[in-house]
């Protein structure tokens, strides 16, 4: 059996073990916010960022995937705003890692995710916030005895394989991460069952709990974003993330650092809204070596969403573009095998009028361009296989009528597609 002998092995086992050779320092770290969802757990970790940060707290993140460098996983807390773990702080980090693991049998991502207990233990912070990688019971991240709060955001069914084929088996994996007593912030649910499943292990852990919806709520109004809770209510700018669902991201992430017991100031409040920034998410590629060789004056969007849910949203975010600047859409798309990709696409039905789908050359699971353009066909979609996303964006300029309006742009449908489009733009995360 190799080092890393599998990419997913669900198990705490081997973290824990490990952990114990480390001196256990997921116990030594400053109040957690740990987040579990299939959609929304990165936006919900952006904004809890940019509230704490906005409020001069000191905020360690852990995320991942990475989009292009390893060391947008770990980004430590400093005055004025965190930032991404140097390249020689994170060697000296995985080597002490390596050692103490000495050959024994675990995965990369365990050893990632103990590299991160290690960081964030040794580095003074406020507060840490910890994504879940996969599902929640039996991720990595879940050695923590107890967080400040476990915020759950929206479930739909995805990584059938690791977590289950329902909403109810996903959501019971997801709430595993719920830690008897502690407090609990249940984001909107899409599906009741899921929603179900989240509180009745709350209450049956006595944890406080608070639901999207019934304890606490945002909505538009006026071109502004309500926030309601318990305490009151509060006139907010819109996020500046695009898209509706964003508004109930941000809610549950004001509810649960409030939760976490962290005083957030209203004017922190709207400042982290402004402010917020979130990568792959619906990100607005303005400049870059890519986004020259589209035709010109293209809107060009990019979100490594890559499930049924996720497209909704896209969707959604996309008929509000329209609404405001009629333009013809087109989707440059790639995906990995794991994935629903007629699903994802039966969203963009009616919509998109041409799907371009690429390979995903950083990954050995991508699915191949010609059965994804098949899928795309399978949901309504004309779709044709190029062989890059530099590729679909020629293919375009070189085509497009002069007398059209430039056309609006989707790349999407993986984190990784994602990562190599933002390495190939010449724009990484930062």
């Amino acid at each position: 059996m190799t080092l890393h002998p599998k990419g997913f092995d669900l198990s705490l086992g081997r973290i824990r073990a490990l952990l114990e050779k480390l001196g256990n320092p997921q116990d030594r770290l400053p109040p957690v916010i740990h987040i579990a969802g299939t959609n929304g757990k990165g936006s919900a970790t952006a904004f809890s960022r940019a509230l704490l940060e906005a409020a001069g707290y000191t905020v360690h993140v852990h995320t991942s995937p990475h989009l292009v460098n390893w060391n947008e996983r770990y980004r430590l807390g400093a005055p004025g705003g965190g930032k991404l773990v140097s390249d020689d702080v994170l060697a000296d980090a995985i080597q002490r890692v390596e050692a103490a693991n000495a050959g024994q049998q675990i995965t990369v991502f365990e050893i990632l995710t103990a590299v991160a207990f290690v960081l964030f233990a040794e580095h003074p912070a406020d507060a840490v916030i910890m994504e879940v990688g996969l599902g929640g019971r039996l991720d990595a991240t879940n050695v923590i005895a107890e967080p400040a709060v476990s915020l759950i955001m929206p479930i739909s069914v995805d990584h059938q394989a690791y977590l289950g084929d329902t909403v109810e088996l996903i959501a019971a994996e997801k709430a595993g991460i719920i830690k008897k007593d502690c407090p609990v912030v249940i984001g909107f649910q899409p599906f009741d069952a899921a929603r179900d499943v989240l509180v009745s292990t709350a209450e049956r852990l006595g944890c406080p709990v608070s639901i999207y919806g019934q304890d606490f709520i945002a909505y538009e109004e006026h071109g502004r974003m309500v926030f309601q809770n318990g305490e009151g209510l509060i006139d907010l700018p819109l996020p500046r993330l695009p898209g509706r669902h964003q508004m109930g991201n941000a809610a549950a992430a004001i509810e649960a650092i409030e939760a976490a017991g962290f005083t957030i100031s209203e004017k922190a409040i709207e400042k982290a809204l402004t402010v917020v920034d979130w990568p792959a998410r619906m990100q607005h590629l303005t400049h870059g070596a890519l986004v020259d060789l589209a035709p010109e004056a293209s809107e060009i969007w990019l979100d490594g969403g890559h499930n049924p849910g996720a497209g909704v949203v896209i969707a959604e975010v996309l008929g509000d573009l329209e609404e405001r600047r009629s333009r013809p859409l087109f989707m440059i798309t790639g995906m990995i095998n794991t994935k629903d990709p007629v699903g994802y696409f039966e969203a963009f039905a009616g919509m998109a009028r041409h799907v371009f789908t690429v390979p995903i050359p950083s990954h050995d699971a991508g699915i191949p361009n010609d059965e994804l353009a098949a899928a795309a066909e399978r949901a309504g979609l004309s779709a044709e296989p190029v062989h890059s996303v530099a590729n679909a964006l020629k293919l375009l300029r070189d085509t497009w009528p002069a007398d059209e309006i430039p056309p609006r742009i989707l790349i999407g449908g993986s984190l990784y597609l994602a990562g190599e489009v933002l390495r190939d733009n010449g724009t990484p995360p930062r």
